[in-house]
């Protein structure tokens, strides 16, 4: 039987982390709607 565990943490940055953090995650939204807007256009070609 297998038993599963999980954590639960509690984030607590400082104001420095939550500017890197708040990067972090505008920079990964960045690529990702960009490469999803290339495979768009690629697909829109392609048909």
């Amino acid at each position: 039987m297998k038993c599963y565990k999980a954590f639960q943490f509690k984030m607590q940055p400082n104001k420095e982390q939550q500017a890197l953090i708040a990067k972090t995650f505008g920079c990964a939204r960045f690529v990702y709607n960009k490469m999803l807007a290339d495979k768009i256009a690629y697909y829109t070609v392609e048909s």
